[in-house]
This record gives structure tokens, C-alpha cells and sequence, in this order.
């Protein structure tokens, strides 16, 4: 069991490839989309921007999250809600991210579900 101040990482190989002038967040090449295609595009699109912002957060490149809201255009609130996807359980991410498992809640409560401690995750999102 881990202490409380000890963490883990996980990287999830995302390539950000320019469309339109924009950046998009593509699978991994061994990726397999579910056969009912059912999930939330959303989900991965707001996990990915969400990493984005912890990564650019943790450079030093922004103080705090009003500063960081500021700079994507963004209310503070809606910024600091996406960002709790961050901090998902590495392996409710595998499952979303590689697996693509839909999940039982929508993407809002997704974020709260980013607040509970990791081994409570699973359980909340996918039954």
C-alpha cells in the first residue's frame, strides 16, 4: 500500500498532431475502438487537455490555475474541474485510454470521481 505523500506515474502514449490549425489528441496505434463505439469523445479529449495543463502547470509555465484559465480562454472553474482528470487512478486511465471502456458516469462526474482516493475509482466509474 502506498503513504499518502508517495506517488505514481503513468504515461499514456498520446501523439497531438495538428488539424485545422488545432492540436488533436490521437490514440495509441495499438488502440481498438469498442464495438458499440459508445463512448463519450469528450472523455478523451478533456483527459488528454488535462494533461496538457498539469504538464505545463508542473513547468513552471503557470503559478496557479486562474493564471493557467486565463491563458486558455477558460472560466478558473471549469479549468480547475478538468483538471482533476489528471489525477484519474492509473488504472481507471489504462481503461478508458487504452481499453476504451465506456464508463458508467458522464464526464462531469467524472471530475469528482478524480477527487476519491484511487482504489475507490474503478468501482465508481464502471459499475
Amino acid at each position: 500500500m502506498m503513504k499518502y505523500d508517495e506517488s505514481i506515474q503513468i504515461f499514456v502514449p498520446l501523439k497531438v498532431r495538428k488539424q485545422n490549425g488545432r492540436p488533436k489528441i490521437m490514440p495509441p496505434a495499438t488502440y481498438l475502438p469498442s464495438e458499440d463505439r459508445t463512448q463519450d469523445p469528450h472523455i478523451l479529449r478533456a483527459i488528454g487537455r488535462a494533461w496538457g495543463w498539469r504538464r505545463r502547470m508542473e513547468a513552471g509555465e503557470f503559478n496557479t490555475v486562474t493564471d493557467l484559465a486565463k491563458a486558455v480562454g477558460l472560466a478558473e472553474r471549469h479549468v480547475s474541474r478538468q483538471l482533476r482528470l489528471a489525477y484519474l487512478a492509473p488504472g481507471v486511465l489504462k481503461r478508458l485510454v487504452y481499453k476504451r471502456e465506456v464508463p458508467a458516469v458522464t464526464l462531469l462526474n467524472l471530475t469528482d470521481v478524480a477527487a476519491l482516493p484511487w482504489h475507490e475509482q474503478p468501482e465508481r466509474v464502471f459499475d
